[in-house]
This record gives structure tokens, C-alpha cells and sequence, in this order.
């Protein structure tokens, strides 16, 4: 186990990957990790430097294809107490939280506070550190527009504090590839929270009425184009329905894929790379998988 030894309270090994992600698919990581507090990942972090293992991250693994043979190195996820606290403040009209916070308590409770700015991303799964880490956006922006600051830990184990300025979020930029995001402040607007809440549940049923929730096994494949959807270019490639093994093209959403029990990671690898080809002939458009592919 190399020098992780100390660790065999919060470090296991040979753990599959499948039952951590959504989509519930792929094989086996040699280390995975939970560390409880701020110092111990920082420890763990140093040792894994040190050792030259690879460390990725993890959260809810809402868009995460692991590969069928699996992953070298170490994935860590965060999901102590440590990582998850919410705290919303009127008065400084700010709301702080942990990384692995659930993007959608985050934003309940910034709008039961009276806090407005991230409502639009209601129904949205996933954790606080993903979203700030992928800067997931809608229609209404992205979270980067309320981010004021992020707390992290550098992959040699040292600790910093980011403004929203030091992060450059622009297209193929990864401003944290050497760190991971432990807690993050988002500065928002007062709004009547009832008014919010009334807001709030009117994008949750619109949002809920044109994503497959509640399907075991499901995820977002594309980034949406500018100036269109990618749904609706899936769409006109005539590939709603389309299955390749078990990975089938959503039939509410066709920028979904639903994973039944008999699908590999290669069939969704396939059914990426056909619906790529096919919108690419058809529209001229080069779809952006929305997915981390490990």
C-alpha cells in the first residue's frame, strides 16, 4: 500500500467505482480515499505527491464515465461533516459552504434566507465543489457570476485562499487542476423570500418535467452550443431512442443517455461518438461531451 498506511481509517483499496456515480458504470480504482477534516487530506495529499500517485476527485459522480477497466491511482471524496456545512448570511447577503454540500441545500437555503442569485440552478445535481469546479451554467448564467471566493488544498498539500479573480473559468481553462476546492463564499442579492420560493418551485417543475430525474442510471452527454441546444440537434439528427448496447438516448431529453443493467462504459463511449458524427454531418456543429471521462 505503498506509504498510505497511516491512513487505513479513511483509505481503502481495490474500491469499485460504479456504485459511486450516477451512471453506475466502469471498474475498480487502486485507492480510494474519504479523509474527515482539512488537515487529514492535506496529509493525504502531501503522501500521494510524494509517492507519485495520481489523485482525482469525486463528488456525487454525477458526470463522471469511468472507464469499464478502471482507474490508476487514488480518487478522493469528500463528504465529512468538515466538507458539508451551509451558511447563509442576510446581513452580509453572503452564503458559504463546504464542498460537498449538495448543490441544491446550498441553494434552498440561500433562498430561504432571502438570498437570490442561485435559484436558477435548482434541480441541477451534484455537490458545491462540483459546480464551481465545472462552472455548471443554465440559460439564466453560470455560478462563477455569484462566486466571491474558494477555500483549497494544492495537490502538495498547502492551503489558499482564492478570490473569484484568480480563477480564469474561460473555455478549455482549468484555473484549479493542481488543487482541490474545500469550501466556497458566494456573494448574493436580498430578495422577499417568499417571492424567491414562489420562483424557486416554478423552475424546479419546468426543470423536472424536461429531465429524466428519478431513472436509475442517467446523465448529461453534451455541452449546449452557443445559440442552441443540444438536444435539439440530437433531435434532428433523427437519433432520439437510439440505443448501442445498453446506453439509450433519452426519449424526454434526447441530450440524456439511460443506462440499463446489461450497458459497458464502451457502449456509452459508442453512442458518444455516433451522435458526435451524426450532428457534426447534419448540422455542421461539434458537440462537447459534458461528461469527465476517466
Amino acid at each position: 500500500m505503498k506509504n498510505f498506511t497511516r491512513f487505513k481509517q479513511i483509505l481503502r483499496t481495490s474500491v469499485p467505482l460504479a456504485m459511486h456515480t450516477w451512471l453506475q458504470l466502469g471498474g475498480q480504482v487502486e485507492y480510494f480515499a474519504e479523509p474527515r477534516n482539512e488537515e487529514e487530506l492535506a496529509d493525504l495529499l502531501q503522501t500521494a505527491s510524494r509517492e507519485g500517485v495520481e489523485t482525482r476527485f469525486l463528488g456525487t459522480g454525477t458526470n463522471v464515465l469511468v472507464s469499464d477497466s478502471g482507474v490508476p491511482g487514488m480518487v478522493v471524496r469528500l463528504t465529512a461533516p468538515a466538507f458539508c456545512s451551509i451558511n447563509p448570511d442576510p446581513a452580509s447577503e453572503t452564503v458559504s459552504a463546504g464542498t460537498g454540500a449538495k448543490l441544491g441545500r446550498i441553494i434552498t437555503s440561500a433562498v430561504y434566507a432571502g438570498l437570490t442569485g442561485l435559484e436558477g440552478l435548482i434541480g441541477i445535481p451534484g455537490t458545491v465543489g462540483g459546480a464551481v469546479r465545472n462552472n455548471i451554467s443554465t440559460s439564466d448564467g453560470d455560478i462563477a457570476q455569484w462566486l466571491e471566493s474558494v477555500h483549497i488544498v494544492r495537490l502538495d498539500g498547502q492551503a489558499a485562499d482564492l478570490s473569484a479573480a484568480d480563477l480564469d473559468f474561460s473555455e478549455g481553462n482549468d484555473p484549479l487542476a493542481d488543487a482541490v476546492i474545500t469550501a466556497c463564499r458566494f456573494r448574493l442579492q436580498t430578495e422577499e423570500p417568499e417571492e424567491l420560493t414562489r420562483r424557486l418551485q416554478k423552475i424546479w417543475i419546468l426543470r423536472k418535467k424536461n429531465q429524466p430525474f428519478g431513472y436509475q442510471g442517467a446523465g448529461r452527454l453534451f455541452k449546449d452550443p452557443s445559440g442552441s441546444a443540444a438536444s435539439e440537434l440530437i433531435d434532428d439528427a433523427g437519433l432520439k431512442g437510439t440505443r448501442i448496447g445498453g446506453a439509450v438516448i433519452c426519449e424526454r431529453n434526447s441530450n440524456f443517455v439511460l443506462i440499463e443493467p446489461e450497458c459497458s462504459t464502451d457502449d456509452v463511449h459508442r453512442l458518444i461518438h455516433l451522435i458526435q458524427t451524426q450532428v457534426r454531418e447534419r448540422s455542421g456543429v461539434d458537440l462537447e461531451t459534458d461528461l469527465t471521462l476517466w
